[in-house]
């Protein structure tokens, strides 16, 4: 059977006249949720066609001569965000998808060919098809404080299909229009607020929020007191005001097209789709143009990639939110100040987040007075480089520095309410840290280990209090990677735990609960990866093969990439012990311990490797340990880390390390950049037949994260 999508709460548009001097009569199309609630405004079926409606009304009045101008604007902290995603997920027909897109192209149009001039308000966010419905108008004016104007569909799986990718290049350059279309939602879904949208053409001014600012601002155009041009293409031509020459248009979408293409390769086809979409648009009419943009939509609504990623968005947003295993009725422990054991690069980067989120004293604790002043000096150094870019304020700044201090006196954290051990990854060091904390700490201090793969209940035993020691697992670099990993122990209580929540939750975190097992869940997945490669060399696939051979799983970087990022000797580490705790799965490999022995490099690298850097080929001379007949070649490796991460993933679920295959998702696509196509990682197992090959079903049930299907 169909999916079925939850009943529409329809967006209206209600119309109101209000008498404006040299304008006459404008009639205001405010959209609001019919129930009246300030729930963000969407549009399914039922709002496009009331929508409709109201602009053909609008038409009418106008050409009588009833109305001298229309304008849209929203409710609330919104103007329009665009379809309603659940019509879109419930979709199991193409004709569905076919009359939405086209319905929504009337409006667009109509909206265009109003014979008297349209001015979108944008109160408050518009995304998507709410800033397609946008474009259609003359004039666009936006609320000083709209913080999200964007086209984030390809992010999604889509592609703006509303008219976006027809219209947007002839208001401000295909080149403005390929960075808000492609470029914005590549890195991370970047939006744009109202000043970002003023210096590029996509506003035309910026105005209070209240109505009547924007309605004399549009008077005083009309008047020609302010020359702002009338941009909309002409209805029945490809033809651009403000236009860009040929040159120009091909240079913007060649620029991006093998970005697009190894995306399209790495399996996220709605980047590439867009940028055809966005040439194809250069020498149509806007009906032709329309079309494109219908069959564009119509054929990435109706793949798998787009509803895994559609699932994946709706559960970052969910438990983003609300996260699962998070203690509901245990007060979390209050917060006066903060230490952190160790002043490393780790140690640094946590102290300066917990004192920038907590707003409290944080007090760096390391052996000796050079590591200790060395340690502060490079946070003072981090302060400063967020303040010459920008994202720290002078002010700020100068209320952050004196909240920041390092100490080599273990007394100094005895007031602490939380301390975070940062030192390094050995269990007995790390358990002579929390023995010691316990002589100085007070009663009620939560203990936390930044532990990325060792047993937080080994570390706690033997103390007095071991109910009070969680893990708080942050990703390196600690401000930009979106996950913690909040490990409850063998006898970690509720206050200690909701306490671990808060503290992610104030510092902006997703928080995802996992149970005391060996690399938790980001770095168990992740090192069985790179596991199944490292053993596939020891066997003889050539570094050319397993370099390729992931690249359709669409990662954000190889296994080589990785090894660099992390580390070799951290990598060495981290599988060792996995080896140990979890079993021969985790194979051992000699070339590894080779690269770290011999300090060799993995990639071609100056500074900090990336997803482009090359590998260096002459690696390979260092594996090869137990060498087979016939090794994998790309393809074959490809199916075995599959069926590996099926494996591990089934494991995990069985051994109750999380909730729900949900909770491996969300870790996946926060911590190790999975992507969002994919939907994380079960739905693709689920995608490739790994899941049922390896474990005999699914981890979903059809059409949760892939295209319903009907009987």
């Amino acid at each position: 059977m169909p999916t079925t999508a939850a009943p529409e709460r329809a967006t209206l548009a209600r119309g109101t006249d209000v008498e404006v001097p040299g304008l006459g009569t404008v009639l205001v199309l405010t959209l609001s949720q019919e129930d009246g609630s300030d729930r963000p405004c969407a549009l399914g079926p039922r709002g496009v066609a009331h929508l409709e409606g109201a602009v053909a009304a609008a038409g009418d009045r106008a050409r009588a001569g009833d109305i001298g101008a229309v304008v849209l604007t929203g409710t609330g902290r919104t103007f329009l965000a665009g379809a309603d995603l659940s019509v879109i997920r419930a979709a199991d027909e193409p004709a569905q998808v076919r009359e939405l897109a086209e319905a929504g192209h009337r409006v667009v149009a109509a909206l265009a060919d109003l014979p008297v001039p349209t001015l979108a308000h944008l109160n408050g966010a518009a995304l998507g098809g709410g800033l397609e419905v946008a474009l259609a108008c003359a004039y666009r004016t936006a609320a000083p404080g709209v913080q999200a104007i964007g086209l984030p569909e390809t992010y999604l799986g889509l592609l703006p299909g509303w008219g976006g990718c027809t219209l947007l290049p002839r208001l401000i350059g295909p080149e403005a229009a390929l960075t808000v279309i492609l470029d914005n939602p590549a890195r991370g879904n970047r939006v744009l607020d109202a000043r970002a949208a003023l210096a590029i053409g996509l506003v035309d001014a910026v105005v209070p929020a209240a109505l009547a600012p924007a309605l004399d601002w549009l008077r005083r155009v009309v008047a020609g007191e302010v020359d702002v041009p009338r941009r909309v293409p002409a209805p029945t031509s490809p033809g651009r005001l403000d236009p860009a020459d040929d040159a120009e248009w091909l240079a913007a979408v060649d620029a991006r097209h093998e970005a697009a293409r190894a995306r399209a390769a790495g399996g996220a086809p709605a980047p590439l789709r867009a940028l055809r979409t966005v040439a194809a648009s250069r020498t149509r009419t806007r009906a032709e143009s329309f079309a494109v943009e219908d069959e564009a939509l119509v054929d990435l609504v109706m793949t798998d990639e787009l509803r895994a990623g559609l699932y994946a968005f709706d559960l970052l947003a969910r438990r983003g939110r609300h996260p699962a295993g998070r203690p509901e009725g245990a007060p979390p422990a209050e917060i006066r100040s903060v230490g952190v054991v160790g002043a490393g690069l780790m140690a640094g980067q946590l102290a300066l987040l917990l004192a920038r989120s907590l707003h409290v004293p944080v007090t760096m604790r390391d052996l000796d007075d050079e590591r200790a002043r060395r340690g502060l000096a490079a946070v003072h150094d981090q302060v400063d480089r967020l303040v010459a870019g920008g994202r720290l304020g002078p002010d700020e700044a100068a209320q952050l520095l004196p909240l920041l201090r390092a100490t080599t006196d273990l007394a100094d954290l005895a007031g602490a309410d939380l301390v975070v051990e940062a030192v390094f990854e050995d269990l007995d060091v790390k358990r002579r840290v929390f023995a010691e904390l316990e002589t100085v700490v007070g009663p009620r201090a939560v203990l936390a280990t930044n532990t990325s793969a060792l047993s937080v209940t080994a570390m706690a035993d033997g103390l007095a209090h071991p109910e009070r020691v969680v893990g708080l697992h942050f990703f390196n670099p600690v401000a930009q990677m979106p996950l913690v990993e909040v490990v409850r122990a063998a006898r970690t209580d509720e206050p200690t735990s909701a306490a671990a929540f808060a503290v992610a939750a104030a510092c902006r975190k997703s928080a995802v609960a996992v149970a005391d097992a060996p690399g938790f869940v980001v770095n168990r997945l992740l090192v069985r990866l790179l596991g199944e490669v490292l053993g596939a060399l020891e066997e003889g696939t050539t570094v050319a093969d397993a370099d390729r051979a992931l690249v359709p799983m669409g990662l954000p970087m190889g296994p080589f990439q990785l090894l660099a990022l992390v580390g070799p000797a951290v990598a060495e580490h981290v599988l060792v012990t996995l080896r140990r705790a979890l079993g021969d799965r985790y194979p051992d490999s000699p070339g590894l311990a080779r690269v770290v022995r011999e300090g060799r490099s993995i990639v071609a690298a100056a500074g900090r490797p990336g997803a482009s850097s090359p590998v260096d080929p002459t690696i390979g001379e260092l594996f090869g340990s137990r060498r087979v007949r016939e090794p994998l070649d790309a393809a074959g490796l490809l199916g075995r880390v599959r069926h590996a991460l099926a494996e591990e993933t089934a494991l995990l679920l069985e051994e109750e390390v999380v909730g729900d295959a949900g909770d491996v998702d969300l870790a996946m696509v926060l911590g190790a950049g999975w992507p969002l196509h994919n939907g994380g990682l079960t739905p693709y197992l689920d995608r490739t037949g790994a899941a049922e090959e390896v474990t005999g079903r699914r981890f979903h049930p059809p059409g949760e994260a892939s295209v319903p299907r009907r009987d």
